[in-house]
């Protein structure tokens, strides 16, 4: 027997957290490595506050309930982000049943499918597609064929292209995102001005900033936001170069020299939701989503729409009424569902949220 020598792994020490105020960010809070920190996360959730790095759904007693999920049924969460939702619904589709997961974003959807592979949904059963939610007739008719060959709630010709049985859409950005620096979304932490849920397409909001006229602007900032100082602010920031999330910041308190801190801060949240839907083109996304949505339900299919601005609840209620008055719709909601004081107070992003939903004419 010959004798096969090895080189000796060199000793690393494992790496440790670096103390209460580390100064980077990916160091900083450790509640972004929850394996190792559970019970810190434990204490950030029991705080009121979402841990960083994860996302907590919004809703899901609610939306389980108007989505009603039964065993063999074919789902569609058009806004995947962390899977919260699909977690829920994914057991309640069993046996048979299967989950496509929609998101556009291509930093976090792999990380999503993995996660939800590791909870033991195997690919029969969920599927992850990186698509926009407008491109959800595209994504059914590419599985049409795994779709047919499956046993599922609806009868409907086997030459057809099937439908979900129930859709949901979350149109809120996810904490992954907002709290992750170089995506640039919140003014939370110094980042770039970027905003893109997609990195590799589009412009970013600093170029956005730099091509647009002051009147172009203030009607973005009205409409996407519901800005009051729209056209200071609008004044003060179409045409200039802001690199950073924290410059663009400085410069909306300085447009409102006259308004408290909390006032100008309210702005300042409200400028940077404007520019992420210009930057994302998510009320076009939307308008197309809400033009195909009955042609991807199967008869008697259910929808649920999560929105967390006038702008967005406008657009589904419209669709929804004028899909009610031809019949297309049998039912939808009459009045908007709201988060429970309890979800509000544990989880503020949850604030703002908004539940509509329809059922399909059979």
């Amino acid at each position: 027997m010959s004798d096969v020598s090895s080189t000796p792994t060199p000793h690393r020490r494992r790496p440790r957290y670096h103390g209460k105020h580390p100064r980077r960010f990916d160091e900083k809070y450790k509640e972004r490595d929850p394996a190792r920190y559970a019970a810190d996360v434990q204490k950030v959730i029991a705080s009121g506050k979402t841990p960083v790095g994860t996302h907590r759904p919004i809703m899901v007693a609610e939306i389980l309930e108007v989505l009603s999920p039964k065993p063999g049924e074919i789902a569609v969460d058009c806004t995947l982000g962390y899977g919260g939702h699909a977690q829920e619904i994914l057991p309640r589709l069993q046996p048979g049943g299967k989950l496509l997961g929609l998101d556009v974003d291509p930093i976090e959807l792999p990380r999503t499918e993995a996660r939800l592979r590791s909870l033991g949904f195997g690919p029969e059963i969920f599927t992850a597609h990186r698509s926009n939610f407008a491109g959800l007739p595209q994504v059914l008719a590419s599985v049409a064929a795994s779709l047919l060959a499956k046993p599922f709630g609806v009868d409907a010709p086997r030459n057809a292209t099937p439908g979900a049985d129930l859709i949901l859409a979350d149109l809120g950005v996810s904490s992954m995102q907002i709290d992750d620096p170089p995506r640039g979304f919140s003014v939370k932490h110094e980042g770039p001005l970027d905003m893109r849920m997609n990195p590799q397409r589009g412009q970013p909001a600093s170029l956005l900033l730099q091509k647009i006229r002051a009147d172009a602007l203030a009607s973005l900032l009205t409409e996407n936001a519901d800005e009051p100082h729209a056209s200071a602010l609008a004044s003060a920031l179409a045409g200039k170069a802001f690199a950073t999330t924290g410059s663009l910041a400085a410069a909306i308190h300085a447009a409102l020299p006259h308004r408290d801190k909390e006032a100008a801060d309210l702005s300042v949240r409200r400028v940077f939701q404007a520019l992420r839907i210009a930057v994302n083109d998510e009320f076009s996304a939307l308008d197309s989503l809400l033009r195909n949505l009955p042609l991807c339900l199967n008869p008697g299919g259910r929808v649920a729409i999560l929105t967390f601005h006038s702008g967005e609840d406008r657009r589904v209620k419209k669709s929804f009424e004028a899909d009610l008055r031809e019949n297309v719709y049998a039912e939808i909601a009459l009045t908007v569902i709201r988060p429970g004081a309890a979800e509000r107070n544990s989880n503020p992003r949850s604030a703002s949220a908004k539940l509509r939903w329809a059922r399909r004419s059979t």
